[in-house]
């Protein structure tokens, strides 16, 4: 029941209305009974600031940053996280004491999915990435960490992709960071060199989205994840299950991420398969 003493936490975003992320934090409070409450704000970007500086007039205990706000946050946050500082893009808040501190679990969210649900460690690994935005920043980073041996990078904006790649580069120099431009036999020689393909960018939301990459690129052993998770299936993992490889949506990644952010607000472990499963119900109804 909300009364004067529930906590509020929060999602920004701008979309937002396709996330899961309620149903996912909703249920985990319920779960281990903490009379809390966790709701989605459709946030325009030039109003970010203005929403941010609420969370302290408010009373808000945390928040989750989503496209477009990750990057824009950093100049409002009081404390960075080393992860966040380094990747430069923020998707997770803590109020403590009227100031905020800003963190990121995508990275670390997105390799524990990796590894419990595709059996995959990025170590010694060859990775191509489509896009390089907050999300992309924050897994390439996380990468590099866990050992992965190349990673390749590409985005419709060349420099972006070129400023992240130098950032790896230089933070993780055992690591090798190349910048394919978005040419089909360029991306398809780095895709055949790769074990794993990650489709960090919004293309495949919607139905008349392009496939981003050839075909005939989803080589036998690639393992494909599209960190979109609505819709549930997009046309590039339904290529790549048709090819029959392993290929993951982004509903893994937006529970690992999610329960890391759980633990940072609450200082309570996340109840992870209660999680799971309210998100699989949910994405179950969409379809």
């Amino acid at each position: 029941m909300i009364n004067a003493d529930t906590r509020l936490y929060v999602l920004f975003g701008y979309p937002v209305r396709h996330t899961f992320s309620p149903v996912m934090h909703n249920v985990a409070f319920r779960a281990i009974g903490l009379n809390s409450v966790y709701l989605p704000f459709e946030v325009e970007p030039e109003k970010i600031g203005d929403a941010l500086k609420g969370i302290v007039a408010l009373g808000i205990e945390g928040a989750n940053l989503t496209i477009p706000h990750k990057e824009r946050a950093l100049v409002y946050m009081d404390k960075l996280s080393p992860e966040a500082r380094l990747i430069g893009a923020v998707n997770t808040i803590v109020c403590r004491n009227k100031k905020l501190i800003g963190y990121n679990t995508d990275g670390a969210g997105f390799v524990a999915s990796l590894k419990k649900d595709a059996r995959l460690s990025p170590k010694g690994k060859n990775i191509f990435i489509l896009g390089a935005g907050g999300a992309a920043r924050a897994i390439a980073v996380e990468l590099a960490k866990e050992g992965a041996r190349r990673i390749a990078l590409t985005d419709l904006v060349y420099r972006r992709a070129q400023n992240l790649a130098l950032k790896v580069r230089q933070a993780f120099s055992d690591c090798t960071v190349r910048v394919s431009t978005l040419r089909k036999k360029e991306m398809t020689r780095n895709i055949l060199d790769s074990d794993l393909l990650i489709n960090a960018t919004p293309i495949g939301m919607n139905k008349s989205d392009p496939l981003l990459v050839d075909e005939e690129s989803l080589h036998p052993g690639l393992v494909v994840y599209d960190l979109i998770y609505n819709p549930r299936e997009t046309k590039l993992l339904k290529c790549a299950r048709v090819r029959k490889l392993k290929a993951l949506n982004g509903l893994g990644m937006l529970l690992y991420q999610g329960a890391i952010s759980f633990k940072l607000w609450t200082g309570r472990k996340a109840p992870v398969e209660v999680m799971r499963k309210a998100l699989l119900k949910q994405i179950n109804l969409k379809k």
